[in-house]
Formats: C-alpha cells, structure tokens, sequence
C-alpha cells in the first residue's frame, strides 16, 4: 500500500476559488431599509417595482409608496376591454330589414337560423319558401334589379313586327291582278314556274313521299330573332304538326328555340302564315292550313293570345 503523504503548496493550486463579488452577482438585495440582505430568488413588486425578500414581500411590510397601484391598474386595463368588445346590437325592425322577404305583401326575414332565402336568378330578388317559385312573386313583370334600363320589350318587338307581316300579307294579296284573263293566266304560269323553282331548291328529308311534301319558304323574323341563316326553302310531311315544323325550321335556320323551357311568352317561338295573315297553333296539320309555294316566318314574344284567328282568314 503506498504510503500516504502530506499536500503541499503545488497542491493549493489546483483549487478554485469563488470571490464574493461572484456571490453577489447572483440574486438582488432587499431594497427595505436597514435590511439589505442577499436574496437569490428576490420577490418583485408589481407597484413600486422594487425587488424585496421573503419578509419584505408584501406591501405592508416594505411599506410601499404605491401600494395598491397594481390593481387599479388591472381594474382599468379590465374596463376599457369590456367597453371595446361590447358593441350594442341595434334591434332588427321588419319593416326596414335588409334580408326580408322581397314580395310587397310578405313581412317574413329570411336568410335567418330558422328560414331559408331564395335568390331568383330572373329578377334578382330573395325571397321566402312561400314565395320562391315564379309566379308565386309576380317575376315576369318584375325589371331584374342591376339591369340596364332596355328598350322596347321582346313583346312589344315581336308585336310591332307581327303587325308588319300582316300588312305585307294584305297588300300580296291586293297586288294578285284579278282580271283581265291574260293576266290572271300570266300570273298562274309565274306561280307554276316559282313552285318548280322551290321544287328544285328545297331542302328536306328525302324519306319524306313525294305526294305528301309541301314546299315552303321559312324566314326569321330580323326584328324579334337572331338567326345564323336568315331564310330558306324547306319541304315538309302534310301531315306535320305545326310544332314539329317550327323545331325543324328552327334547327335548319340554326335559331335557338327555348319552347321546351321558356317560362313566359316573350321567349316563345311562333309561326306566322304570310297568305293566312296569322299566326298558326302548334298542334294544327301543315297540309290542311298552308300550300306550297306559301311562306312562314318565325317570330319569338307575339304571345300565345294572338295564335288564334278566323276560320276564313285560313287558306283554302
């Protein structure tokens, strides 16, 4: 066993040592008089800011020049958030909601927790479940809000370019010379020599039997429709429906037909008969009401209230 020896001076060397100014470093002293002491967790004080130990602490002990100065301070910083966040909501009034109902008689506030808004794409108005639909709201004579003040209506034009077409009508007719004979048989061979000319140019299924085709002249109406091909000659079945007709003329003069959809009149096509001078129902036979060589135009908004006519304004 090696023997033990005493440590010398080289020994004391290797130690460290802590000054006391590193001591102090750490912590603070109590600022109360006459105490002072070295405190390494010191306590602070939220109204003087002054740093104390653990007998000190309080602001009765150190006698606080400010004391109580920290809750006023969240007293108030309290206050003024409450005032902010507190806005009063005004009470809604159902005579000038914004989100009532947009029918006159109807007091009902929609877009609400318990009822549901409609927005009508046509008039570009909101309304209640009671009045959504159409014409539950009046909405064909309803101006859509947002939309430029327009001109006449589709109805007036188409209207306004009825009543020309029947004055074209009239006056072919008084121009047909009525005597002497010569002419009336001049007039029969230019009619025979047009319906061979139509006979030639005429489009159509050629299904269609010979005997039963009625060539016609199909026009759109520039005033009332917008039409890809302006006009044609066309032959049909006799025994067509006038609505069968007016989808295929439609489809020949690439015209949009919106009949199947269209909700009000003034999106409807209608067949106007140029030699009967009225507009013909959809549901009549093509032979029994028009003759080859005759002419139809297509017009869109005359409404269904003027498809009626005479039985002698029909042609023979």
């Amino acid at each position: 066993m090696a023997p033990s020896r005493t440590p010398g001076p080289a020994d004391e060397a290797s130690y460290s040592t802590m000054a006391t100014a590193d001591v102090e470093a750490i912590g603070a002293h109590c600022q109360m008089t006459f105490c002072h002491q070295l405190d390494f967790l010191p306590f602070r004080c939220d109204s003087c800011k002054g740093k104390f130990c653990l007998d000190h602490r309080t602001e009765t002990a150190h006698q606080c020049p400010k004391a109580g100065e920290w809750a006023r301070r969240r007293v108030q910083a309290q206050q003024t958030s409450s005032n902010r966040a507190y806005t009063p909501t005004p009470k809604p009034s159902i005579l000038t909601h914004e989100q009532q109902c947009s029918d006159p008689a109807c007091k009902t506030l929609i877009n609400t927790p318990l009822v549901t808004g409609v927005h009508c794409d046509k008039c570009n108005r909101s309304y209640c479940l009671k009045h959504r639909l159409t014409y539950e709201h009046n909405c064909a004579n309803l101006t859509p809000l947002g939309a430029r003040p327009a001109g006449p209506t589709q109805r007036a034009k188409g209207i306004a370019a009825l009543e020309k077409l029947r004055a074209w009508g009239a006056a072919k007719k008084a121009a047909m010379p009525k005597a002497p004979a010569s002419a009336s048989k001049q007039a029969a061979a230019a009619r025979v020599q047009a319906t061979v000319t139509l006979k030639k140019t005429a489009k159509g299924d050629d299904k269609i039997p010979v005997e039963k085709r009625v060539y016609l002249h199909v026009e759109a109406s520039s005033e009332t429709i917008t039409a890809k091909i302006p006009k044609g000659t066309f032959f049909y079945n006799a025994e067509y429906s006038v609505g069968r007709i007016l989808d295929l003329a439609a489809k020949s003069l690439q015209v949009n037909n919106l009949n199947n959809r269209a909700e009000s009149e003034e999106e409807r096509l209608r067949v106007f008969h140029i030699e009967g001078g009225r507009l013909l129902g959809f549901s009549e036979k093509l032979g029994q009401t028009v003759q080859s060589g005759n002419t139809l135009v297509l017009l869109r908004g005359v409404g269904s209230d003027m498809a009626s006519a005479p039985a002698a304004d029909k042609t023979v």
